[in-house]
């Protein structure tokens, strides 16, 4: 069936290809580099222990972030570093620069791992959350180069696609030698699809061992000092948008301000869409409903502006703490949502839409603990803004609620590390 897979794969390169130049017309960094998408990337010299991480964009990398950190302390380790996307790239780039192996992940084809392989020699595959390929595990299998899942999920959505492809996904899980899994429930759907019991090890969600540094939460200070006018307008935040949810958030965010309450007619809107090629077009999308608009990446912001449209990559976290109340975003159509973590960290009350498949367990553990509430409309939304708005202690409460989960949750680095450094001996 691989064989076949592998068939398919290279009748559509042609077409893979056509996608990158479609998607270079927004996001021209997509027409850049495609020789380390064939596995030419420079051969890697080191004496040390090379482990090969893959996360696919921003989101992975910024979760698996206290995993590499905890790496980069390993005298022993080389780490190379691969995404999918652009902004994945950019993100490894300015945070990390040259300290650590960094280039496109090569496709899931057999001649292109071969070449990458020979020039990277890895000797440990990490992989996050559910970015399995066949080829890229068959050829690890084969060169006796461990693989492991980390932080996997498996959303019943996902489950069900690879089912329709058993004969192509059962071969695959058992090419992996380790899958660190999120929680019970995604553990067994990986289970159900082929991956061996004795391989499966529920660690818990790494994204909840996030930490905020002193830095970190100065600068949230100020910045929320200048967004809420020394404590006298209250802060929202919709994060990590998709197409089609801006105009429902502009919606109800043009009801909360049309209010009777003070605060309401006053309050902040920090609307950040997920992906860069559509900040402009976010932005020009508010300025056509009427708000005052300034860009996060001009630095222009004064007490006349509505919304503080976040064009900027890697200040998320800082938007976060600048908040008072967040909605998360890729909720409202069906994406399946986005971390709600991040914003538990910093105590915030948290709203989402009804689509948060991604994020099942986290939405459940948040809205069992009272700190998360979902919403289907604009009107739905509004009124949710309006009712913390309205009422500090619901505030509190909710935001203490969410902490509350993301400490409990705690300690899935450390266990996935443990099994990491049985990979190392």
């Amino acid at each position: 069936m691989r064989y076949i897979y592998s068939l398919l794969l290279y009748c559509l390169l042609p077409f893979i290809l056509l996608r990158l130049l479609w998607r270079a017309l927004a996001a021209p960094a997509y027409a850049k580099r495609w020789a380390e998408r064939f596995g030419f990337v420079p051969t890697l010299s080191t004496h040390k222990k090379v482990v090969w991480l893959h996360t696919v964009s921003v989101g992975e990398f910024l979760a698996a972030l206290p995993l590499i950190r905890r790496l980069q302390a390993d005298d022993r380790v080389q780490l190379v570093i691969t995404t999918t996307t652009p902004t994945g790239s950019e993100r490894v780039r300015a945070t990390l620069g040259d300290s650590v192996f960094h280039v496109y992940a090569p496709y899931d084809l057999p001649n292109v791992l071969v070449r990458f392989l020979k020039r990277v020699k890895p000797s440990l595959y990490l992989v996050m959350e559910t970015e399995l390929w066949p080829n890229t595990l068959a050829a690890c299998a084969r060169r006796n180069i461990p693989a492991m899942l980390i932080n996997g999920r498996l959303s019943e959505k996902s489950a069900r696609g690879y089912a329709r492809f058993g004969a192509l996904t059962k071969p695959m899980l058992q090419h992996l030698s380790c899958a660190a899994i999120q929680n019970f429930t995604d553990a067994a759907r990986f289970a159900a699809l082929g991956l061996s019991d004795d391989k499966v090890i529920v660690t818990g969600n790494i994204k909840f061992d996030l930490s905020l540094t002193d830095d970190l939460r100065t600068k949230a200070a100020t910045l929320k000092s200048l967004l809420s006018n020394n404590g006298q307008r209250l802060v929202l935040i919709a994060a990590s948008t998709h197409q089609g949810e801006d105009e429902i958030i502009l919606d109800a965010f043009a009801q909360v301000r049309a209010s009777s309450s003070g605060e309401s007619r006053s309050a902040v809107l920090v609307l950040v869409p997920r992906h860069p090629e559509r900040f402009e077009r976010v932005g020009q999308l508010c300025v056509n409903r009427g708000f005052s608009v300034a860009r996060r990446s001009e630095h222009s912001w004064d007490n006349t502006n509505d919304i503080l449209l976040g064009n900027t990559m890697g200040e998320l976290m800082l938007m976060f703490g600048a908040s008072d109340i967040a909605f998360v975003g890729g909720s409202l159509v069906p994406n399946g949502g986005h971390n709600f973590i991040e914003p538990a960290a910093w105590e915030l009350p948290l709203l989402s839409g009804e689509h948060v498949f991604n994020f099942a367990e986290v939405a459940r553990l948040m809205t069992d603990a009272g700190a998360l509430v979902q919403v289907g409309s604009a009107t739905q939304l509004a009124q949710a803004f309006l009712q913390l708005i309205d009422d500090e202690a619901e505030r509190k409460r909710r935001g203490v609620a969410a902490l509350t989960v993301a400490l409990d949750n705690r300690g899935a680095l450390d266990k996935t590390c443990a099994l990491i450094q049985h990979y190392l001996k």
